[in-house]
């Protein structure tokens, strides 16, 4: 097949063996990090110059590269154009040769000899045995309106197989937009897969020599002595009854995005002057709210939840009093929403094991709003529907696609797999939390209807909304602290590129793609839509600013890194040694002041068989597979502008987590899981 763009000064195609002096070239093609990436098939390539000049078509040889990330092979050539200087676009195809047939190629990149000019055209795609030509330019970055005029067929026909590949679906009635079905590009990579596979296999292998049965726990001591024989201790098992660490699973748990600031005490929590009498130092109640000191967990939203038959659950408040040592001190918790006699408000000055009981049950409550909303619902499901919308919308040219793409790596496969494995009938949530399958479900859902981009998208703005932001209200908190200028670093570095691209206010209007993209994020999820609430912007003109944009692309990228970082990596550290942060507890939710014996606590707990699996996929979940924030995976921004940007970000976060690891040093409790070393660049487990 002729290209469409060649233009010859002259030039004798290279085995008609012209004596005429050509530039030569270095040609080094990357496969990609996928399955069955390598071709054995026959590859052809024309260069083109920025004066619309062609080469020949240059054929690289056969059985090229293997199946490993990064493998590359370099070839040089005659150009064939004389005074090369600069290139402007590469095109390339293969002819099916022996076994291998499609190639996932990673990138182009072509070196000229005599200038020693690099020039990279990413590619990142499956390219499969055709006489059609992919083209690319250098870099292969344009906003669609940019597009050179011939190459708009293939960013439209490319945006059209991605629709086809890309299809949403809503596996359970109102909840999140998810997808229909898992494109192989979206599977693991071998390499992961294996490392995820046999980690398992790992754990299960470290407790086998602890005999794991259907019954229960006789003392806690029995439970605390597993841990030495297997997994290794949770730090907190020598604190967990302490009201301290109740106050400090607020500010640095799994689920830091409940605590608010309480000025009024809500009429369904039946708080009184005298119910907390001697617990707020020298301070009355009214003191305490009108000072600042009082903060609130109210767990509403799992009111009237499904639940285990044999687990009820409650929906509970929790009242905080920030003491003289600017400790968070709990001092009332309210296990229902609706107070009565048969619903008291517990304090530190009940017995010491009601009290403790009482603890326990809110945390289970909360156990189940971090793992239905907090993990899965607001980041590995939120973003499922956004990194659909991305790929039927955004060509793999446009530069917010390259911007956002290493921060979807492996989300769809995981959430594919977590689903299938944890989140089914019979599976892990079903059988070790309270809420089980239904209960999960439908508290996805109401907290999907609640999400809003203008609260829960944005951190600072999160914090704000809860009334934590100010560290003069809450001095301490780690999450804050920690969140804050992580949140900032991403906004610097997404701020950067997207200002670089959209550097004009027609450049913004004229970006038809983002305004596809938009229009499919607010849809609703029963039509077609991913359903976000309060994206900034309208429906006739799309984003109105590049702060909107700024915005809309930093919310995404934090969820995906540090909003999952937060959420999960110390899921062993919480839930491992059941009693601290139970997911699952047996038996009704108490109803009078009773004082409960070890035996009484201990028939609440999990079976020896239930602990296991929650010790192993916990450990499981707080693992890491993929590589720290900035540092990327795949390469997909190649420009100068991408690059800096990127080597800033860099530096940032090297920054960010040397300050983490000083803060850490004089912190109550160590807090370590937003540092930047430890935040991955996606959702991967």
């Amino acid at each position: 097949m002729k290209s469409p763009f060649v233009k010859r000064r002259g030039a004798t195609p290279l085995e008609n063996g012209a004596s005429e002096a050509l530039d030569e070239v270095l040609i080094t093609v990357v496969t990609g990090d996928k399955q069955g990436a390598g071709t054995d098939s026959k590859v052809f390539v024309i260069l083109h110059d920025t004066e619309g000049n062609s080469s020949p078509t240059l054929r690289l040889n056969n059985r090229m590269i293997t199946n490993k990330r990064g493998q590359s092979c370099t070839f040089k050539r005659k150009a064939g154009i004389p005074g090369l200087k600069a290139l402007s676009m590469i095109e390339f195809w293969i002819e099916k040769f022996g076994v291998g047939a499609a190639w996932f190629v990673d990138r182009f990149t072509v070196r000229i000899l005599k200038t020693d000019e690099v020039f990279v055209f990413p590619v990142l795609r499956w390219i499969k045995p055709s006489h059609a030509h992919m083209t690319l330019t250098v870099y292969d970055l344009s906003l669609p309106q940019d597009t050179p005029e011939k190459l708009l067929p293939q960013r439209m026909t490319n945006l059209g197989t991605k629709k086809r590949l890309y299809r949403y679906t809503q596996h359970v009635p109102g909840g999140p937009a998810q997808i229909e079905n898992l494109p192989s590009d979206e599977k693991f990579s071998e390499d992961y897969y294996w490392t995820f596979a046999t980690e398992k296999i790992n754990l299960l292998a470290k407790t086998k020599l602890i005999e794991w049965t259907t019954s229960k726990w006789k003392t806690l001591d029995d439970l605390r002595k597993v841990f030495n024989q297997s997994l290794g201790e949770p730090k907190c098992m020598s604190v967990w009854q302490e009201d301290w660490w109740f106050g400090l699973q607020r500010v640095q748990g799994v689920n830091p995005n409940v605590i608010t600031a309480c000025k009024k005490i809500p009429e369904k929590f039946a708080v009184t002057e005298e119910t907390v009498s001697g617990l707020l130092d020298d301070m009355t109640l009214a003191e305490a709210l009108e000072k600042n000191k009082m903060f609130i967990c109210d767990l509403e939203i799992t009111e009237g939840l499904p639940h285990n038959e044999k687990a009820e659950l409650p929906s509970p408040f929790a009242l905080f009093y920030l003491n003289k040592e600017d400790k968070l001190m709990p001092v009332a918790i309210q296990l229902k929403q609706e107070g009565g006699h048969d619903n008291p408000v517990y304090t530190p000055k009940d017995p010491s094991n009601t009290w403790l009981v009482a603890k326990m049950f809110y945390n289970c409550a909360e156990a189940q709003h971090h793992q239905a909303l907090t993990h899965l619902g607001y980041t590995h499901l939120l973003m499922e529907g956004v990194v659909i919308c991305t790929h039927r919308n955004l060509s793999p040219s446009h530069p917010l696609f390259k911007l956002m793409a290493p921060h979807f790596l492996f989300l769809l496969a995981i959430n594919t797999r977590g689903l299938e494995k944890l989140v089914s009938p019979g599976g892990w949530v079903d059988n070790c939390m309270s809420q089980g399958l239904e209960g999960i479900f439908e508290h996805m859902k109401r907290g999907f209807d609640r999400w809003s981009f203008e609260r829960e998208g944005q951190v600072e703005k999160e914090l704000e909304a809860r009334g934590v932001m100010d560290k003069n209200i809450l001095p301490y908190y780690p999450y804050r602290d920690d969140a804050v200028p992580l949140y900032q670093a991403i906004k610097k570095y997404v701020s950067t590129v997207v200002r670089h691209h959209y550097d004009t206010p027609e450049k913004l209007t004229g970006d038809y793609e983002l305004k596809w993209w938009r229009e499919e994020l607010v849809k609703p999820r029963d039509q077609n839509g991913v359903g976000l609430k309060d994206i900034p912007g309208n429906a006739e003109e799309g984003f109105t600013s590049v702060d909107e944009v700024v915005d809309t692309i930093t919310s995404i990228i934090s969820t995906c890194s540090l909003g999952h970082a937060a959420a999960n990596f110390q899921q062993y550290e919480q839930y491992a040694f059941v009693p601290n942060y139970p997911g699952i507890l047996f038996g009704k939710i108490p109803t009078e002041k009773k004082n409960y014996t070890e035996e009484d606590i201990m028939a609440m707990l999990p079976t020896k068989r239930m602990t296991l699996d929650i010790m192993v996929i916990t450990k499981l979940l707080s693992s890491r597979g993929t590589k720290s924030l900035g540092d990327f995976e795949m390469q997909y921004l190649y420009d100068p502008v991408g690059v800096n940007a990127a080597k800033e970000f860099q530096k940032d976060l090297k920054r960010l987590s040397l300050e983490m690891k000083k803060r850490n040093i004089d912190r109550q409790w160590e807090f370590e899981w937003l540092d930047p070393e430890i935040v991955p660049n996606s959702i991967s487990v």
